[in-house]
């Protein structure tokens, strides 16, 4: 097709971010992380060229959890981002943005991750998520590239005319029945005309003050709000989600309900809560769940739906879930390793998908689209995601038809990084009667605005051009 494209560069951006507040995942705490930008040049078959953007923030408390320092797993991360920059200009595909990232996905990137390691024995060692997240910015630059050099907006390229397969082609994966995707695409399963208003769940952390007395003194007077309560009347928020750590059930249940209680005075409608992988059988959420409904029945009543209880490899260890989401729908995060896992969650009781542009864009179509058809609900949520890594975030949001709105965490945790942005984009970074404005996203490719930004960005660490590119250029070395 003349809209196929080809990789012809990219060059790689590191932008530093600090926490107003601290954020506990599990067991980590995020203070400080650096986000990675991608800019990509891509070339159509009819000879235009023009440019994409995509962005990750690397978290690595969610993405890489490990005993070693945060500092460590970031630089190993951007040493394979290095690498993958430099492997993509000389890998040779082109097509549609979906093909790209469907072949990057499936036949290279386990591959290079293992390569990578291998290359590196007695350091840390990569993760596959850790690989995925990093090759996301990537992957977005080259769906927003596509738009782009087309002319057209990047979910207007999900229509059957822009592609040479229809879903059977790349949904060919041992417990899919491919055969139902038959002439379907993307925007068969999405929608085509965004949401402009979305319902926005705010994430209330673990260590997050809840009252007054919470307060030690150490927190930021910046002219934000700390405790929930403030939160939930400025922002008229009516959706909170809750981290809890499966440690114990009597402090979990403690915490929700301490939560609930505000939410209840506030009149806050729903709740949800999220575990990050730290309940290990199915019986402590069904004991948690029981004591809940016993205890305070009126705040289980606002429990919408529970995310991601149990371990990563859950749906691998074939652990069926079927009594705790018989109490409240579960849905898949951590555990959403790869759209083929879909079916098979579906049978072991899973509920519902939580889509995440830091698994790729490609993988949240794909995995939307299986999802949509295996009769599981859908939620998009957030990676704690500032400035155009908000933009895209908010986008797949508006674009896919969700239980209820989607989370968005950027503008508690560190409002003030993502101030250029919210310039040209003021209704997706700060919050308003509880929901989000999408109006602004507006022309082709992810509808970023991305020249009317006035973010001035350093000098990129990697630059690299279809065959003539550098690896680690302050080492001299050359691929």
């Amino acid at each position: 097709m003349l809209t196929d494209i080809s990789l012809k560069s990219a060059e790689l951006y590191y932008l530093p971010v600090s926490t107003r507040i601290p954020l506990r995942f599990g067991t980590e705490v995020v203070e400080e992380i650096e986000c990675l930008r991608v800019k990509v040049a891509v070339e159509n078959r009819s000879g235009s060229r023009d440019e994409g953007w995509g962005e990750v923030p690397f978290n690595v408390q969610w993405i890489w959890p490990d005993e070693i320092s945060p500092g460590e797993r970031t630089q190993v991360m951007k040493e394979f981002a290095a690498r993958l920059a430099a492997d993509l200009m000389t890998y040779g595909v082109e097509g549609h943005a979906l093909d790209i990232g469907w072949l990057v996905l499936g036949e290279y990137l386990e591959d290079a991750r293992r390569e990578f390691n291998s290359g590196r024995p007695g350091e840390a060692a990569l993760p596959p998520r850790a690989a995925v997240a990093v090759f996301s910015a990537f992957d977005i630059a080259i769906h927003d590239a596509y738009g782009r050099v087309n002319g057209v907006p990047t979910y207007a390229a999900y229509q059957g005319e822009f592609f040479n397969h229809s879903l059977s082609y790349y949904l060919q994966s041992a417990d899919i029945e491919s055969g139902r995707f038959e002439g379907l695409y993307p925007a068969d399963f999405f929608r085509m005309e965004p949401r402009r208003h979305l319902k926005v769940w705010h994430l209330v952390g673990g260590d997050d003050p809840l009252s007054a007395g919470d307060l030690d003194g150490g927190h930021p007077d910046d002219g934000y709000p700390v405790l929930l309560g403030d939160w939930i009347r400025r922002d008229g928020l009516n959706c909170l989600k809750v981290k809890l750590f499966g440690g114990s059930l009597d402090d979990d249940l403690s915490r929700i309900a301490e939560v609930g209680r505000i939410a209840l005075t506030e009149r806050v409608s729903w709740l949800s809560v999220d575990f990050n992988c730290t309940v290990g059988d199915t019986q402590y959420m069904v004991e948690l769940l029981d004591r809940l409904r016993r205890d305070f029945p009126q705040i289980y009543g606002m429990l919408l739906f529970v995310e991601q209880p149990f371990p990563e490899t859950a749906v691998e260890m074939e652990l069926n879930v079927g009594t705790a989401s018989e109490l409240k729908p579960l849905f898949l995060d951590e555990a959403l390793t790869h759209w083929g896992v879909i079916p098979r969650a579906k049978r072991l009781g899973w509920s519902g998908a939580a889509l995440k542009t830091c698994k790729t864009q490609t993988a949240a179509v794909l995995s939307g689209c299986v999802a949509r058809m295996y009769g599981m609900a859908l939620m998009v949520m957030d990676l704690t995601n500032p400035m155009i890594s908000a933009l895209a975030h908010a986008a797949l949001a508006a674009h896919t038809p969700t239980l209820m709105g989607f989370e968005s965490n950027a503008p508690q945790y560190y409002p003030a990084v993502s101030l250029p942005e919210e310039g040209i984009h003021p209704g997706i970074f700060r919050r308003r009667r509880g929901e989000i404005d999408v109006a602004t996203l507006s022309g082709n490719g992810m509808g970023y605005r991305i020249m009317e930004i006035g973010r001035e960005l350093p000098e990129p660490e990697v630059r690299c051009e279809a065959g003539r590119h550098s690896l680690w250029p302050e080492q001299g070395a050359v691929r």
